[in-house]
């Protein structure tokens, strides 16, 4: 970001914050004005005594709603700086499993944030999108970033949110407020945004370009022929105001009853609740839908999937919420069905036909008519399962793999250490940067290996081989002396005797981890110059000591054994920050938007978690493959390709790959998940719609 889009975007804030601290007392007063005229429409008394409560308190706290919501506003603002985005929440980010655990109040914040965001988005969004092309631009991006203008109508409500939800008022009086309030904050941010526009356009700040998302290459499976049993999104959702967000909301905790005011045994006693199996059917129906709709998974499975609605509706009849239980056979089979497609990119990749072939086989078992539909699940999911299970050539080399890496990331850390170690002596910064770098990356490893091969000192062991990692330390101060220019060449007979022993434990240590010498020769070169110019001194009282010096250790890729590669499939040119090869730059396999993953990743700590699918550029060629192991602090994975075949690569590896486009996150959670993901995001939608 150049200094003028610098001192644009802060004036942008600045005026942003005086602009909200003017608006916001004539909004409550716009407020005020809707409920006392809407207090001489309505007929009801009761109604017309629940608009005065609201008005009469909207009264006696406006200077508190004021005073709250400019304060949350501008920590929401520096906040969402902070989190490129995090701040408020957005449709994308209401998870299935989330809404599951939501109390009943909770669950009524959601759908009036749900109903504010609609009709704030309808008045606001066109002034919206014209100011996030200059926010992005000002903030230094080519390309427009919606996510990162911290001035975005989530930010605002999400603030305002916060403010009422702090006052202990009745929620029919704050309901109330929002609903009233809706139309009146959404023309204070149209004329808000349109404003900054203007003076970020009078700055000098041009508007960001759109990415352009390009069409899938042909690797793409082509899209599946419509079954005559596949719906639209209007027959699935189109007039029917089931799907709400409180009515999925008591679906999955078990409390919803066609009355609506008493617990439901959802069916199984054979009580005849109709709303609960219309509303199980409506989200089996839109499961599938997305299924469907999948392009991840290959055509013949989406079918075949499709084909079980039948069976899966019947299944709802009497288990209205198994697809919501994680543990429910016939969610299961859908998992495992649908994960196990995720590794083929081709109907003509080896394994492929058999596994179509028994799906369709467990297709064909549930449409078979009888009243044991239930219990044909589990039976189901045992053959499937055992056939997808690994061979035992297989499992026995990915669990050698998994015992390697854990190896290596022990050996790692441990090496980290000592590397911390040599920087806290007193005469390590005094030597090359050469020798530094040397001691901190495969010297280190060296020791570690020999501090981990010790045996237990209780056992008395003092043998060449218990006694290497002391040995490979002792050698230190000789090596770091006879580094140093003015030292060692004040004394020549010194280092004629100590360089034999250096040189030989160096070559020792790095051959006990099988270092290749090709590898070392620069290092040794190095180091024997350094010698012999030592050495050729002629006037040693002239030297003085060179400054110290302050630069930083490269942080060097992790050693990992030639036999440890073999084990593990390791990719030694995972860590490349440069390649020749494709990458993946016109394609978009993920259900959502790289943005949303990336912020759960950064959340989380972590590059990607078990059990995502990715396509990784291995050997010139695109390998579907899956994210089956971590190690215990992140810093190793194990992927395993839909042959059975390992692949392994450290942190640094996986963030280049990343970086650089050569590895493309397929699906970092469930399609299942997913899918019901997208029907608790439709029913908050609907739920917006409720008036």
């Amino acid at each position: 970001m150049d200094a003028s889009n610098t001192q644009a975007f802060d004036a942008c804030l600045r005026e942003a914050l005086a602009q909200t601290r003017e608006w916001t007392p004539r909004w409550i007063d716009k407020l005020r004005d809707a409920l006392y005229q809407r207090e001489g429409t309505v007929a009801s008394l009761q109604e017309k005594q629940a608009l005065v409560e609201a008005r009469t308190t909207l009264d006696g706290y406006r200077d508190r709603i004021t005073s709250r919501f400019l304060e949350y506003f501008a920590e929401a603002v520096h906040g969402s700086l902070a989190s490129e985005g995090g701040s408020g929440r957005r449709l994308q980010t209401l998870s299935f499993d989330e809404l599951e655990l939501m109390g009943d109040e909770q669950v009524q914040e959601t759908v009036e944030l749900a109903r504010v965001q609609q009709v704030v988005k309808m008045a606001a969004d066109e002034e919206l999108v014209a100011l996030n092309t200059r926010m992005s631009s000002a903030q230094g991006h080519s390309r427009v970033r919606p996510e990162a203008n911290p001035l975005r109508t989530e930010v605002v409500i999400g603030a305002l949110m916060r403010a009422i939800n702090g006052l202990h008022v009745d929620p029919v009086v704050r309901s109330r407020w929002l609903q009233m309030g809706a139309v009146g904050l959404g023309s204070e941010l149209q004329k808000m945004y349109a404003h900054l526009s203007r003076q970020l356009d009078g700055m000098g700040v041009r508007p960001a370009g759109y990415n352009l998302i390009q069409a899938p290459d042909v690797r793409s499976p082509p899209k599946a022929p419509v079954h005559t049993e596949s719906v639209t999104a209007d027959s699935v959702l189109g007039s029917n105001a089931l799907l709400t967000l409180d009515h999925l909301h008591q679906l999955l905790i078990g409390n919803l009853d066609q009355s609506g005011d008493r617990p439901s045994d959802q069916g199984v006693s054979g009580s005849g609740n109709a709303m609960v199996r219309t509303l199980a059917a409506e989200v089996v129906t839109f499961m599938l839908k997305r299924i469907h709709e999948d392009k991840r998974l290959m055509p013949s499975v989406r079918q075949v999937l499709l084909d079980m609605k039948p069976a899966l509706l019947q299944l709802a009849r009497s288990d209205p919420r198994f697809f919501a239980d994680r543990q429910n056979p016939a969610r299961r089979l859908l998992d495992t069905v649908t994960a196990r497609s995720l590794a083929f990119t081709s109907e003509q990749d080896p394994g492929y036909e058999p596994f179509a072939r028994q799906v369709r086989g467990i297709q064909r078992a549930l449409e078979k008519p009888g009243a044991d539909l239930a219990s044909r699940f589990p039976k189901l999911l045992e053959e499937l399962t055992q056939s997808q299970a690994l061979a035992p050539e297989q499992a026995q080399a990915r669990g050698l793999a998994v015992k390697t890496l854990v190896r290596v990331e022990q050996r790692n850390m441990l090496a980290e250490r000592v590397a911390n170690e040599f920087r806290a002596r007193t005469d390590f910064e005094r030597v090359p940067g050469v020798v530094r770098r040397f001691l901190t990356g495969p010297w280190a490893q060296v020791v570690a290996q020999a501090r981990m091969d010790m045996p237990d000192t209780h056992s008395g062991d003092l043998s060449p081989s218990g006694s290497a990692a002391m040995r490979y330390t002792d050698m230190l101060p000789d090596l770091l002396w006879s580094s140093q220019l003015a030292q060692a060449s004040r004394n020549r007979p010194r280092l004629i005797k100590v360089i034999p022993g250096v040189l030989r434990t160096l070559r020792e240590g790095l051959d006990s981890i099988d270092y290749p010498r090709d590898q070392s020769e620069a290092f040794f070169q190095a180091l024997m110059g350094l010698h012999e110019a030592a050495y050729k001194t002629q006037r040693p009282e002239m030297q003085q000591e060179p400054p110290v010096s302050l630069q930083v250790e490269e942080d060097l890729e992790p050693w990992i054994h030639p036999t440890e590669v073999r084990e593990t499939g390791f990719m030694e040119d995972a860590f490349l920050e440069s390649t020749t090869q494709p990458s993946f730059q016109d394609t978009q396999p993920m259900q959502r938007d790289w943005a949303d993953i990336k912020a759960d990743m950064t959340e989380k700590n972590q590059a990607i978690s078990v059990g995502t699918w990715v396509d990784v550029w291995h050997e010139g060629q695109p390998l579907r493959a899956q994210l089956t192991w971590a190690s215990p602090h992140n810093t190793m994975f194990l992927f395993t390709a839909g042959n059975g075949r390992s692949l392994s690569m450290t942190r640094r590896g996986l963030d280049n790959l990343l970086a650089n486009n050569r590895l493309r996150v397929v699906a970092n959670n469930g399609v299942i998940d997913e899918a019901l993901d997208e029907i608790a995001r439709q029913a908050w939608i609907n739920s917006s719609k409720g008036g």
